[in-house]
């Protein structure tokens, strides 16, 4: 019953958070320089003002802003995000189409910005832990430094020329080979040679955060009095790691995780525009350039929702990792 609570009343302050995004999106949108019906009127060679009024009253922009807004929020509830005029298709559908490749991109990133960066911590701290001021610590700790300050279009770009350009291992653009007719395993492993270079470049930012994090988390644990209390009953420290310290050391790594999480969507925006890949961020990039409004904002939409689920979850694993945590609404 906690459970169903915890839920219902975090689904309810969704419910607002997301609503809010919209309107303010929505609101910023609309300020922004330039006039949608005069660029399609462009795009289409024709300065006529009937033109552009036909434009206008089509597409909605000759309403009064409320009004506006209100017909979009009613839009949303009804599942209907809008039209892309620049694409011409439902932004739904476009959506729809774009969002599984990024899905699958910022999951693998994750994933492996988690574990590679988890690990790295673990072994930095306990190297400190038993031997102090060791080689291994301090090169963990440096390698995390130079991927945290290292910005992501510069990585991705270096990535490209290294592992594409001059040592022909990995395919640089795209998400799979254009024509090659791939099917069953022989297009999984193509699609799985695409992602490596995306993987990679978007999950090392992310891979130095939680490194250094599980690093002082671990070592701030082992600081505490249980832990000098297990060392002195003569408990080995890989055991006094294993049970002790990395259950209590894992929570801010969570807590950090579920923010990154979200942050992690506009990371991909730059690495999907750098590798080609067709995700919504690349998506969103396109919108932004062709002023194609709806469909910018049917992305922030999506992002968002995203960015809520995401924390949502982020609360639901914390009592997974530590069940004495009770869940507040």
């Amino acid at each position: 019953m906690k459970l169903i609570s915890f839920l219902i009343a975090r689904l309810g302050k969704a419910f607002f958070v997301i609503l809010g995004v919209v309107v303010f999106n929505f609101l910023l949108i609309r300020l922004a320089p330039g006039d949608p019906a005069a660029i399609m009127a462009g795009e289409a060679a024709s300065s006529d003002p009937a033109y552009l009024a036909q434009l206008r009253q089509q597409f909605g922009f000759d309403q009064p802003l409320w009004t506006q807004l209100w017909l979009y929020i009613k839009g949303i509830l009804q599942l209907d995000l809008g039209f892309s005029y620049r694409n011409n298709l439902p932004v739904l559908e476009l959506i729809a189409e774009r969002l599984p490749a990024t899905l699958l991109l910022m999951t693998l990133a994750f994933g492996f910005s988690l574990l590679v960066g988890g690990l790295l911590g673990v072994f930095a701290a306990r190297s400190r832990y038993t031997n102090r001021n060791t080689w291994l610590d301090s090169l963990i700790m440096s390698v995390s430094l130079f991927f945290y300050a290292t910005p992501l279009f510069w990585l991705s770009l270096l990535m490209v020329i290294l592992f594409s350009v001059t040592l022909g291992w990995l395919p640089a653009f795209g998400m799979e080979s254009v024509g090659a007719g791939l099917t069953g395993w022989d297009r999984v492993a193509d699609i799985s040679a695409h992602l490596v270079l995306p993987v990679v470049s978007l999950g090392c930012f992310f891979m130095a955060v939680y490194a250094r994090l599980a690093r002082a988390s671990m070592l701030e644990v082992m600081g505490m009095d249980f832990i000098k209390t297990a060392r002195a009953k003569g408990v080995p420290a890989s055991q006094v790691i294993r049970r002790h310290v990395m259950r209590n050391a894992m929570l801010p790594v969570v807590t950090f995780a579920g923010i990154q999480l979200g942050q992690m969507a506009g990371g991909a925006v730059l690495a999907e525009t750098v590798f080609g890949w067709p995700g919504i961020g690349r998506l969103m990039f396109d919108a932004l350039m062709q002023r194609d409004y709806q469909l910018l904002l049917g992305v922030f939409l999506v992002t968002s929702t995203m960015v809520v689920l995401f924390n949502l979850i982020t609360d639901l694993v914390y009592r997974l990792v530590d069940p004495r945590i009770e869940l507040g609404a």
